[in-house]
């Protein structure tokens, strides 16, 4: 199991510690964290998934280190896209921005439990089949490929959260962070269990291309269970901290693509080497070159790099951010379920004011993209009337001009 018992039970009370630890202080008590809590507690996390890392390299050596790093960089990697899809998901279903946090801790604990069924699963088939490589190769790169398309049902509703809907009672509207209410005498479900059925069934999706991805890079499964629970933890306060920053990662898919690919073409380089398929070289080994962990390590990091960087300095990428920003918080500002405090609302219209004047100063070109964006013109229009109407009750403070919707 790559790790003695003794160590495995330590590691998971561990785990299981930090986990509580982010239930009893963070989110029994609903509120929304501060750029400057999510960023502590995000360097905290990444800090604790390093100095364990250093303690593989230190007591386990250079090979366990590498491999421990190349996974967990890959499998952190990996997080940060699926946060697009926990963003799409709670904003489809217009989750109080307060309650997020439980959702997200709520997907990563779920994600824990099913990826270590899948991380057992997938060490007994290695162990008994050698052709599970090729599979795991396979799925790689049919996932390397599918993230290259464009995805245009990604904010439909799961089929699990379609049958809840048809089989169950749902009320309309939130009631705090409870997962069942009372109306008319009646207890009923809330969107609330809605959105973690939906955060659940697509974790269950994103493991079955995680997985396979570790398993490219070290067959330990002590460190492909401790790689992707690091990698998970502190997943929540990473969602806060690049909350506006997601949508300007334009490149992440193709980056991400070229990694899963690499790993791929690795995984079915080394069931070359273990081969024993009857229809392949007569079930003899193929002796062919395998890719080393410190070339692994340097192609994750590397296509990471170029892709961040490619993505942070696109102009395009920039505009784009601005205008996903402008229109969830558009829709958050108009939306009264989504907070009921009367800061969050400024915050969420200065931070409107700030993308509209952004992508007013990026020159005419890119203003014209954002007229182009009806739904974003019509929601910009509703949340400014909305704001003028609160500053003429003397409820909120004037904002400048609506740059982005004059002519230029």
């Amino acid at each position: 199991m790559g790790a003695p018992t003794w160590v495995w039970l330590v590691t998971v009370a561990g785990i299981l510690a930090l986990l509580a630890f982010d239930y009893v202080f963070h989110v029994r008590k609903a509120h929304t964290p501060t750029l400057k809590e999510a960023a502590i507690w995000s360097t905290i996390y990444v800090a604790v998934a390093l100095l364990f890392g250093l303690g593989v390299l230190v007591l386990g050596g250079g090979a366990m280190g590498g491999e421990y790093f190349a996974g967990y960089i890959t499998e952190k990697a990996l997080s940060v896209d699926n946060l697009f899809v926990f963003l799409i998901i709670m904003t489809s279903f217009h989750v109080p921005r307060a309650d997020q946090q439980k959702v997200l801790l709520f997907g990563i604990t779920f994600s824990l439990v099913a990826r270590t069924g899948f991380i057992f699963v997938g060490a007994a088939l290695i162990n008994t089949f050698a052709w599970v490589f090729y599979l795991f190769g396979v799925i790689l790169l049919m996932t390397a490929g599918n993230m290259l398309k464009p995805d245009d049902d990604s904010e439909k509703e799961n089929v699990v959260v379609r049958l809840a809907r048809r089989l169950f009672h749902v009320s309309e509207h939130y009631d705090g962070d409870k997962l069942v209410t009372v109306e008319d005498g009646k207890r009923i479900l809330t969107p609330m269990l809605l959105v973690m059925v939906a955060i659940g069934g697509t974790d269950i999706l994103f493991a079955l291309d995680s997985i396979p991805a570790i398993f490219g890079l070290t067959q330990n499964v002590y460190l492909v269970f401790t790689a992707t629970a690091f990698s998970l933890l502190g997943l929540r306060q990473l969602y806060f901290l690049l909350d506006g920053l997601l949508d300007r990662l334009i490149y992440l898919s193709y980056g991400l693509a070229a990694i899963l690919a690499f790993i791929g073409v690795k995984l079915i380089l080394h069931a070359l080497h273990e081969n024993n398929v009857p229809f392949v070289n007569d079930g003899e080994p193929v002796h062919v070159v395998e890719v080393s962990t410190g070339l692994s390590l340097g192609v994750i990091l590397g296509v990471l790099l170029i892709t961040i960087l490619a993505s942070l300095f696109s102009k395009r990428g920039r505009v784009k951010n601005a205008i996903g920003n402008a229109r969830r918080h558009a829709a958050a500002y108009l939306d009264s379920e989504y907070t009921a405090d009367p800061a969050e609302r400024e915050r969420i219209h200065d931070a409107l004011i700030a993308e509209r004047d952004f992508i007013a100063s990026l020159g005419p070109k890119y203003v014209e993209i954002a007229r182009d964006e009806t739904p974003l013109m019509e929601l910009l229009e509703r949340a400014l009337a909305s704001h003028t109407a609160a500053v003429e009750r003397g409820e909120a403070a004037p904002a400048g001009p609506p740059k982005i919707l004059r002519d230029e």
